[in-house]
């Protein structure tokens, strides 16, 4: 018996696709799956620097509100 860990991504589709070793080739085996989600490959949510929970409509938020402050506070051509 051979123990083979292997990191793989299963689609949308449900479907996991494992390619065996050239040693296994025309070979009988017996397989047994354990699957264990990967921790680090979870969506983990983000906070900004206040603490609060970082979405895409908060960061278009922070987006306008710095275009915005950018107008305010542009100087005009002429007094540079």
């Amino acid at each position: 018996m051979e123990t083979i860990k292997l990191r793989k991504h299963i689609g949308t589709d449900g479907i996991l696709l494992l390619q065996m070793p050239a040693e296994f080739n025309d070979t009988s085996v017996e397989v047994v799956v354990v699957v264990q989600p990967l921790i680090s490959e979870k969506v983990k949510p983000k906070y900004n620097a206040w603490g609060q929970l970082t979405t895409k409509k908060s960061i278009q938020g922070a987006i306008t509100k710095m275009r915005q402050l950018r107008q305010e506070i542009a100087l005009d051509k002429s007094s540079i």
